[in-house]
């Protein structure tokens, strides 16, 4: 095979182990074998272009103009001239496409299906990165800037993906620019061979080896090595930035065995929202229970229970062995009304996160794997990876049925938990107290305020139930969603908590889903619509008490409709004459009027979300901005490797001449190699053929370098014969100022392109490649005499000895 065919197929194989990064983010593979059908498609163009031959830039432009026309007839070939030829119709379709693409992007969670956006997305960005990787690598015959779209390729897989395998996608992705640099260097060397590295004669007259010379290039290769394993080793020490609440995650989220160990969670809201906005709703989970009425059945995942100013999430709590039973729940009488019921859950194969969805409050768990429980939210966590994959368990739990009677009697609680659960940063806006405090005005107690501030949200108060709104988390967002009157469950849970903080009643936001819906077969049914939050609000002698402000989602409890005790001069089931006066698609409505069959059915209101992108919040999460700050960093710090590498090697071929004369003589060939390497930089290539005086008259000659400069070369020469030819060789001294003269003198000389072309991107760093190549060469000599022996012994009789 010739050294170009060669090198076309690397760089091909390379964008190709690139593009496998991207197969977690959808769930069908198909696309992969269509993008390297077209690879090699385009790659054997170019080979063919190059063959007749064209020049360099009409190459690439016939191979984009073959990419583009494999494109139409795959994805546009019906508004396409011949099916084949794109007209102004055929990119009509593809901006169609590509913005179908970039909506089912935003809305639909890992691994997205394949629908025709992404799949031409997908397609589309590998063969533009391959055109790329050609152009540069075998057209150009650059194979070193080639990295660059490459790793732009990778770092699209590596920010959307999270999965365990991410190392492996790695080392496809570093593999194949290896084998595209190995390529390059063995096409190089096929062309005119190795540097000039000569060899000293000992005083015995014994020939040895000059590879001491070449000691960079170990190191050089050590340093490539020791990058390659930190970038594999310190992400597992960094802190997960993976996945939500609700879609799938899978990073274990307790720390430690035994009876230790604590856990903090992520920001439920992009998952959230995500998992409303899905276009088909998708089954999380099922479950069967002896529950005779499951309108109360909500599956509870976590509470988000500190709120910080930024954002509401859980707090950093300590985790403990799973309790069996658990402990009674915090608050709850024994005068007040509950039902044992149990129910059997099954998740589905595909949701995979940490927290196990549970009915509040569960009172026992039965469930195979590695889980830890935390008190304070009556919670289960997996522990060092364990998700809710697939599992099946079986949750004992109580129906707290409380009276508004015992709910408005309810004394104050503990102080510990007002001081925690009260608590709201100076930044809230002014207006949410004024807000809350207008809304329960003529309240008489805590039960009556939070009543009035469920009513006003899902009755009264004229808003709508709308995902398309960005979910927001800061204070603002809640003063902004007060004005504008439109949102879904996050804000509506999110400000009623804040607004009962406000007025001193303990509150927190929970997350998890809504009852679901009934199936023929007597299963419930959830889907990922069903994602939901809500506030809880603690009463003593009741405990945790479930509230539902959000119109047209799930069903508001028994104790907060009309047997409202009296003094209380609003009538929650009576909408007021603003609230009925919106569009019906909006409307608020009593939502315990609506069961979970009939609104799945679309009986009560529409509420099937619109098709968005995933939400931002006041500002970007800390997680995105480390990403990119980290691709930012690679993107700088790539294309200055060479540069780097090459200061390196300088430094120490010129540094200390050593103590003893084979030292000094080693010291004299490396800074021999340090002349011809540096003038290599400024476009003269070495000549393996001529003698060290020959090189040094043509370096000065090609160079035209000035008399001081001159005088510097042959010096170098001159020391470099006294060490080869000799019988008893003298060190010289001063040779590192020599060289660097030289190289003065070919800068002064020089280009302002070509002396930057000889700092950031040198010539001679392609020795890393050669150094690849001779280790590839010598693995496989030695294994094809390795497999000799072993087919003559196989070969030999018996009875025969050797």
């Amino acid at each position: 095979m010739s050294g170009g065919a060669r090198l076309t197929l690397c760089a091909t194989a390379a964008t190709f182990m690139a593009a496998c990064a991207l197969l977690p983010l959808v769930d069908l593979a198909t696309w992969i074998f269509q993008a390297a059908f077209l690879l090699v498609v385009q790659a054997g163009v170019g080979a063919l272009t190059r063959r007749v031959p064209l020049a360099r830039p009409l190459t690439v432009a016939v191979q984009a103009l073959v990419t583009l026309m494999l494109l139409t007839l795959l994805f546009a070939h019906a508004q396409a001239i011949g099916g084949v030829l794109p007209g102004p119709e055929a990119f009509r379709h593809f901006g169609e496409l590509l913005q179908a693409g970039g909506d089912d992007v935003g809305r639909f969670a890992i691994p997205a299906p394949l629908s025709d956006g992404i799949r031409l997305m997908l397609v589309g960005g590998v063969l533009v990165i391959g055109l790329a990787v050609d152009a540069l690598a075998v057209t150009f015959r650059s194979a070193a800037p080639a990295g660059l779209p490459l790793l732009a390729l990778y770092s699209v897989a590596a920010g959307l993906s999270h999965g365990s395998a991410d190392w492996l996608w790695f080392l496809f992705a570093a593999g194949g620019y290896l084998l595209l640099l190995l390529a390059e260097g063995r096409d190089r060397l096929s062309q005119w061979g190795r540097v000039f590295g000569g060899t000293a004669r000992s005083p015995g007259g014994a020939a040895e080896s000059a590879a001491d010379a070449v000691a960079p290039i170990r190191t050089g290769r050590r340093i490539g090595a020791l990058a390659l394993g930190i970038a594999l080793v310190v992400p597992l020490a960094l802190p997960a930035l993976d996945g939500g609440l609700l879609g799938p995650t899978g990073t274990g989220g307790g720390v430690g065995s035994g009876g230790g160990g604590t856990i903090s969670a992520v920001n439920p809201l992009v998952s959230l929202q995500n998992s409303l906005n899905q276009p088909e709703d998708r089954e999380v989970m099922s479950y069967r229970t002896n529950s005779k009425d499951t309108q109360d059945l909500y599956l509870r995942i976590v509470s988000l229970d500190e709120f910080d100013g930024t954002t509401w999430r859980p707090a950093k709590r300590s985790i403990i062995d799973v309790p069996s039973p658990f402990p009674s729940p915090r608050g709850l009488g024994a005068d007040v009304r509950r039902t044992e019921i149990r129910t059997n859950i099954a998740a589905a194969g595909w949701y995979a996160q940490d927290w196990l969805p549970l009915p509040y409050p569960a009172t026992k768990v039965d469930i195979s794997g590695r889980w830890r429980y935390e008190p304070v939210g009556r919670t289960l966590v997996g522990d060092h990876d364990q998700t809710t994959r697939g599992k099946k368990y079986g949750v004992e739990s109580l129906i707290v049925q409380p009276t508004a009677e015992q709910l408005a009697n309810a004394p104050a609680a503990p102080s510990e938990l007002r001081r925690e659960f009260t608590r709201v940063p100076s930044s809230l806006p002014a207006i949410v107290e004024k807000t809350a405090l207008r809304v329960t005005e003529g309240a008489s107690n805590d039960y009556q305020r939070a009543v009035k501030l469920q009513d006003y949200f899902a009755v009264s108060g004229g808003f709508t139930y709308n995902t398309e709104v960005q979910a927001g988390s800061g204070s603002s967002a809640i003063a902004r969603f007060l004005k504008d009157k439109e949102g879904f469950c996050v804000h509506f849970s999110f400000s009623m908590a804040a607004m009962a903080r406000t007025l001193g009643i303990p509150a927190r936001v929970a997350v998890g889903f809504t009852p679901g819906s009934p199936q023929a077969d007597g299963r419930m049914s959830v889907g990922l619509r069903d994602a939901h939050a809500w506030p809880e609000l603690y009463f003593e002698g009741v405990g945790w008490t479930r509230f539902e402000p959000t119109p047209n989602r799930g069903t508001a409890p028994d104790y907060t409709r009309d047997d409202t005790p009296a003094g209380d001069p609003s009538n929650p089931a009576a909408p007021s004459e603003a609230a009925s006066s919106q569009p019906s698609a909006g409307q608020p409505s009593a939502s315990d009027n609506c069961p979970a069959a009939e609104r799945k059915l679309g009986g009560c209101s529409n509420t099937a979300p619109a098709v968005i992108g995933a939400s931002g919040g006041d500002g970007p999460p800390f997680g995105t901005i480390a990403l990119v700050a980290l691709g930012v960093l690679l993107v700088v710090l790539v294309p200055l490797l060479p540069m780097l590498w090459r200061r390196r090697v300088r430094a120490v071929r010129l540094g200390s001449s050593g103590r003893t004369d084979e030292d000094a003589a080693a010291r004299t060939l490396a800074a021999w190699l340090e002349v011809t390497d540096t003038a290599w930089d400024h476009g003269i290539a070495p000549d393996e053929s001529q003698t060290p005086r020959k090189a040094a008259a043509r370096i000065v000659r090609v160079g035209k370098l000035d008399q001081v400069a001159a005088d510097s070369v042959h010096r170098v020469a001159a020391a470099v014969e006294q060490v080869l030819y000799a019988p008893r060789p003298q060190p010289t001294a001063g040779l590192g100022d020599d060289v660097r003269r030289l190289e003065q003198g070919l800068r002064a000389k020089a280009s302002r392109s070509a002396r930057l072309r000889a700092t950031l991107a040198p010539r001679s760093t392609v020795r890393v490649t050669w150094s690849l190549s001779q280790r590839w060469a010598e693995l496989s000599s030695r294994w094809t005499a390795r497999r000799s022996t072993l087919l003559r012994r196989a070969r030999r009789p018996s009875g025969q000895e050797s």
